[in-house]
């Protein structure tokens, strides 16, 4: 592989969304009192919010539409009588909180300090603007990459090739000299290969393997392996 310029998702990749957004929901629902058992609530929301973000992907719904819809329908499915107010509130205390957490996936610090001086490293990523930059700033991971791209910059969102030729473009690159590395196999994986990239899959729940062009891996520290 002539590869020159790595590219990484953030959420679910590097930064431990999981976690962090679980203490995120905590501290809200503290502040403001809400009785509900955090597990009992994030068992129903992480599907809808993840059915949400794939429909945000899609341009199916607007960035408003998923903060608000995402809890709305959570709390409707625990059957928790919450006032449109107290939503909204909660969707900008989370937004607000969530960059204050900054656990990293095991072995993000340890990859990204072995790839350094060997490559240039990008951001790719779908999140809001205004929280991405902040995640990366905080955990400390903004001294390892040249360039973050965030969908709301370009104004699509992968796989949209459109994301991936404006990154390509700011790292001063070309698609056969660079990688994506991912969780999402629609958004980063198919997104990248579409492109002309190779990629590697962040499958950190299955074991590794190998299709065309996509190597996969179930733990970050394999990709050393690969780069």
């Amino acid at each position: 592989m002539n590869i020159k310029h790595v590219f990484f998702d953030l959420d679910h990749t590097l930064w431990d969304f999981d976690k962090n957004s679980k203490l995120t929901f905590q501290e809200v629902f503290t502040k403001l009192e809400i009785p509900i058992e955090i597990n009992r609530f994030l068992e129903v929301y992480i599907p809808i919010n993840l059915n949400y973000w794939r429909l945000f992907r899609e341009e199916k719904v607007s960035k408003s539409k998923l903060r608000y819809g995402r809890l709305k329908d959570s709390f409707n499915a625990l059957e928790y009588d919450i006032s449109d107010d107290i939503i909204n509130e909660i969707a900008d205390l989370y937004i607000e909180y969530l960059p204050n957490y900054n656990y990293l996936i095991e072995g993000t610090l340890d990859l990204l300090d072995y790839l350094k001086s060997k490559y240039q490293m990008h951001i790719i990523t779908n999140g809001f603007d205004e929280v991405q930059h902040l995640k990366i700033k905080k955990s400390g991971l903004n001294s390892y990459f040249d360039k973050i791209i965030t969908s709301e910059s370009v104004g699509v969102k992968k796989p949209n090739s459109r994301i991936f030729e404006f990154a390509i473009q700011q790292a001063s690159t070309n698609p056969q000299e660079s990688i994506m590395i991912g969780d999402s196999y629609e958004a980063d994986v198919l997104g990248a290969l579409e492109f002309g990239m190779m990629a590697i899959h962040c499958n950190f729940k299955a074991a590794e393997n190998k299709i065309g062009g996509m190597l996969s891996v179930n733990s970050l520290k394999q990709i050393k392996g690969y780069l």
